[in-house]
């Protein structure tokens, strides 16, 4: 059902504009003005309430909520819309982004230096992920993909580490060049269909006017376009510099949301409108996967930097979703989408415990850390919750994401399962030693640890909630199951999946 353009009761509209009025105000009070986190925080809790709403309002099954198909370039050869809603695949991850933009900006509490900027693009940021999962035109889609590199950019830029106008370049490089081989294949796709349209629920239901040839061709684009951005290896350089150089809002939000952009799209747009060429990859994707979780959980061992360790383990669990989406069923994908909410959340606890660990010692290197335990109780409690979760332990949201996307491999390649699923072995291997020299021991002697104490409450409260969230997922997993398969569903029915 479509509804007037920017209606005050559209909520995927007013989420979008509340979140970029609050960036606007945020940057117009000046470079200086401590009153940015103020002005921030109250701008970035209002689309919290809409996205929570959305959720629960959202009924089981029911296709595109909040839909909304307005033209906004029409001629002869061009046909554009601004064409958005949500189900349960792209639903979650609108809420995830809702919820970390304000606890962003509560963690970054304590930022002095230019601050009305930095929060100003934490909103900003917000809007282009959040326009990102929403968009239901390719072109429109492709728009807020690339303008989700220009925060990222100048947060990387300005308030990174020692090298980081190299990582900022290094990212926006790397994922714009790959994002251009993704538009030619929106493009062929466009042409290719016969209607000259850009919509992808047209274009799903189109699916079938794509010769074989041509949606193996087609697939190839999308999917290196994509890849580059959730990354796998070979193609994930530029996340640890990325990561190592970032502030930590900026960590954040790139590892819990803008990586799932890539496998969104994967599972949004590749796989409905290119079925028959999608096939053709999973031999591919398959190889990919293993060699990411493998590879990246193997580099995790020896890092010293607690950050690069972290930035290898994303890589090793978009690796676990990428073999979700390779097992090419409803309980694979199913558990890929799974994986992309958990490491959101997770991921986010994770990244805000090495700020933590920066702001307090010094220092994010592991043999010049230990003993932090006597000296920061609170904040290592909260950091052996992200650590056992993201391990994948029972009773929290990581284990209900793996356990579905190792069933489903299972039952697709057999004992190929064999292979990933060693991973949990070696994940448990450099998590708890990471933990071991951190937190427990005697305090060392490499730094000065007369000044530590626990964290303040701006730190403490938003890795509190989400491990509150880790645990209720986790515990109460059909808060999210009701929501996703019936929408994974349509997915493979689009797929010709059984």
């Amino acid at each position: 059902m479509s509804v007037p353009l920017l209606s005050p009761l559209d909520p995927i509209a007013l989420s979008l504009l509340v979140l970029t009025a609050g960036g606007v105000a945020t940057l117009a009070l000046g470079r200086g003005s401590v009153r940015a986190r103020y002005v921030a925080l109250a701008f970035s809790l209002a689309p919290v309430v809409i996205t929570t709403w959305m959720w629960l309002s959202l009924r089981p099954g029911e296709g595109f909520a909040y839909f909304f198909d307005h033209p906004w370039i029409r001629s002869e050869t061009l046909n554009v819309s601004i064409t958005y809603g949500v189900d349960g695949i792209s639903m979650p991850l609108v809420w995830l982004t809702a919820l970390l933009v304000p606890l962003c900006v509560v963690f970054s509490w304590s930022v002095d230096h230019r601050p009305a900027e930095f929060h100003a693009l934490l909103l900003f940021e917000g809007v282009a992920v959040m326009g990102t999962f929403v968009m239901l035109d390719l072109l429109v889609f492709y728009v807020f993909w690339e303008v989700v590199l220009i925060p990222m950019y100048f947060l990387i830029a300005v308030w990174g580490g020692p090298n980081r106008k190299y990582a900022a370049i290094k990212f926006f490089v790397y994922t714009f060049l790959a994002s251009l081989l993704m538009l030619v294949g929106f493009i062929a796709v466009y042409f290719g269909s016969g209607a000259n349209t850009f919509s992808i629920p047209e274009l799903i239901r189109l699916n079938a006017a794509f010769l074989p040839e041509f949606q193996t061709l087609a697939f190839g684009l999308l999917f290196f376009g994509f890849i580059v951005k959730m990354p796998v290896v070979p193609f994930h350089t530029w996340l640890p510099d990325a990561h190592v150089e970032a502030p930590t809002a900026g960590s954040v939000l790139l590892a819990a949301v803008l990586l799932k952009m890539g496998s969104y799209g994967i599972i949004r747009i590749a796989l409905p409108i290119l079925p028959e060429g999608a096939r053709v990859w999973i031999p591919v994707m398959l190889v990919l996967a293993i060699v990411s979780i493998l590879y990246a959980a193997f580099i995790c061992l020896q890092q010293r930097d607690l950050k690069k360790m972290i930035a290898y383990s994303s890589v090793s669990h978009m690796g676990v979703v990428l073999l979700g989406i390779a097992a090419f069923s409803q309980l694979g994908i199913v558990g890929a989408v799974w994986m992309m909410f958990a490491h959101g959340l997770i991921t986010a606890i994770l990244f805000m415990v090495c700020g933590v660990i920066q702001h307090a010692a010094g220092t994010r290197i592991i043999p010049d850390l230990g003993g932090l335990a006597d000296r920061m109780p609170h904040a290592t409690a909260l950091m052996l919750v992200g650590w056992l979760a993201s391990l994948g332990l029972p009773g929290m949201v990581g284990f209900v994401a793996e356990l579905q996307v190792f069933l489903a491999t299972w039952d697709r390649f057999g004992l190929l399962l064999a292979l990933p699923i060693a991973s949990i072995a070696i994940t448990a291997g450099y998590m708890l030693w990471s933990m071991q020299r951190v937190s427990f021991g005697p305090l060392t002697r490499r730094i000065d640890t007369s000044h530590l104490h626990d964290s303040p409450w701006y730190e403490i409260v938003p890795m509190a909630l989400l491990v509150v969230l880790v645990v209720m997922f986790g515990m109460f997993p059909s808060l999210l199951q009701q929501h996703l398969s019936p929408s994974v569903e349509s997915v493979v029915a689009a797929m010709g999946v059984a």
